[in-house]
């Protein structure tokens, strides 16, 4: 796992390839990043499902009640048949504009 800051948000990366131990680690590590928007980059693991990324769901929802943005990364896979309660986007350029405009309507009241 490796973890890069930048500004007020964090990307958590999939280093080995092991999905599950990669969220686990995640899931373990959770406090450390609360503060802060997270970006979980799948781009590595292209054998992650649709079905797969409902794991996040609990640690999406906590990071949204605290006001935080909490974008998911992942090629290969049919967006459409992702839960809307996840946001998932095929490039790390789009996850980054995903928190901005989050972040402008946090600041604008919505």
């Amino acid at each position: 796992m490796k973890v890069d800051q930048k500004g007020h948000t964090v990307t958590i990366k999939d280093t080995q390839g092991d999905f599950n131990g990669f969220v686990e680690k995640v899931t373990q590590q959770f406090k450390t990043f609360e503060k802060q928007n997270v970006i979980i980059d799948l781009l590595s693991n292209s054998e992650v499902s649709e079905n797969d990324l409902k794991i996040f769901l609990p640690l999406s929802k906590t990071h949204r009640k605290a006001k935080k943005s909490f974008v998911i990364v992942a090629s290969d896979l049919d967006f459409n048949a992702v839960s809307d309660k996840l946001v998932v986007v095929p490039s790390l350029l789009e996850a980054h504009d995903i928190i901005e405009m989050e972040e402008i309507e946090r600041d604008l009241g919505f």
